[in-house]
């Protein structure tokens, strides 16, 4: 099951509130000083987690911070199942312990045992298949009703983004418009996953930032409105590989731009895989003559509505120009789409002097966690090599809501 599925941001605050709105008329849940991880025996809890077994009337809950717990279904005990999204529980409906199952996702309140285990007075359950379902309705709109590129100017009192979106080459200009309810978030500097970003707002965008939004695009295809917008500090590495240290997981590059010895981390959530032959050397011929057939009727510029970035893809060429590319719409090929078919590579796969493209978080103490890492790029680098990583790799992929299969 998809980390993003079992630590759905989304969910953990769907349930909380619901969790909250229960409370106030929930005599149980209101007795006594209230805690949401306290220990002692007789205290009031509530942890929200995901089913990790269940023995009879005894749920072992994986709570979404420390160790495991066991939770005491009683014969009094109120379960119900609430939908992915939902508020408050007005919806819920009354469920019983068999209908639980390994994966769904709660949030228990109740007393803490003599024993460490919590007897459960409340069980609000959004079950493992509705997560599933929601997570794969909000891959599609993020595919349908997404765009993203680097930032070439903000201004938070305009409350406008402007961001170069397109690849190989095919760019064009697309202002983002914040609304008062659109929901702002950034990425940490060491994280690669949606989970982590945290709320933010436009002031802390900066020209050269990438950034993802979701929304409504104008009629010409450039402006955008945007419902949610999700923003990070990524540096793009082309080089060779220097060295791997398997030990703390780590790759250093040599960067052909900065001539710098740059390390890289990599973590559970990266994205490691080898270009094809064919692919690479389609993508360099792309890249090498800048997309000069990017005109009016070419089929390789976005059309008005449909950035080339951002839209889902909706038909698998044939062999010819775009090599078995899978196209976005009108626009250029989606690699994104492409990359996620291929199949992983491990560190034991990286060697010396590889040549690489890396998109990483910005990181800490100079070392920044790998996005996505491509190798089998040599034609690409001799091709474009003062391009190759930003041209190919931005927008970066979100882990969520766009999960295993990319934006």
């Amino acid at each position: 099951m998809p980390e993003a599925v079992r630590r759905s941001l989304l969910c953990a605050v769907s349930l909380v509130l619901a969790m909250v709105c229960y409370i106030g008329s929930c005599p149980a849940l209101q007795a006594g000083p209230q805690t949401a991880q306290s220990d002692a025996p007789g205290s009031i809890t509530r942890r929200i987690g995901a089913v990790n077994a269940i023995n009879g009337n005894i749920i072992i809950l994986t709570p979404d911070s420390g160790s495991n717990v066991n939770v005491t279904v009683q014969p009094n005990s109120r379960i119900l199942r609430t939908a992915p999204g939902e508020k408050d529980l007005k919806n819920a409906t009354p469920i019983q312990l068999q209908d639980l199952q390994v994966g769904d996702r709660i949030l228990v309140g109740g007393k803490i045992a003599d024993n460490g285990s919590i007897l459960a007075s409340t069980i609000v359950a959004m079950k493992l298949s509705d997560l599933e379902a929601k997570h794969e309705q909000e891959l599609q709109d993020w595919q349908k009703r997404g765009t993203g590129g680097i930032v070439s100017s903000v201004d938070p009192s305009a409350g406008t983004v402007t961001v170069s979106v397109g690849s190989f080459g095919v760019k064009k200009d697309v202002v983002i418009h914040a609304a008062a309810n659109t929901v702002i978030r950034r990425y940490a500097p060491d994280s690669v996953k949606f989970d982590d970003a945290k709320p933010s707002t436009l002031s802390a965008i900066h020209p050269g930032d990438q950034v993802r939004a979701r929304g409504d695009r104008g009629a010409d295809g450039n402006d955008f409105n945007a419902e949610e917008i999700v923003s990070g500090t990524f540096r793009n590495i082309a080089g060779t590989v220097n060295s791997v240290a398997a030990s703390s997981s780590t790759v250093s590059v040599q960067d052909l731009l900065s001539k710098k010895l740059l390390t890289v981390k990599v973590t559970q959530d990266s994205q490691l895989h080898q270009l094809p032959a064919e692919m690479a050397q389609r993508i360099a011929m792309r890249l090498k003559r800048g997309v000069g057939a990017a005109t009016p009727g070419s089929g390789n510029a976005p059309s008005a509505g449909q950035p080339a970035a951002a839209a889902p893809a909706t038909a698998t060429s044939a062999q010819g120009e775009n090599g078995g590319f899978r196209r976005s719409g009108n626009g250029a090929p989606d690699l994104q789409q492409m990359l996620n078919r291929l199949p992983p590579l491990s560190l034991n796969d990286l060697h010396k002097g590889d040549a690489v493209v890396v998109l990483a978080t910005e990181g800490t103490a100079g070392t920044g966690s790998v996005v996505t890492l491509l190798t089998g790029v040599e034609p690409i680098l001799q091709a474009a090599p003062s391009a190759s990583a930003a041209g190919i790799l931005t927008p970066w992929s979100l882990s969520m809501p766009a999960g295993d299969a990319g934006p």
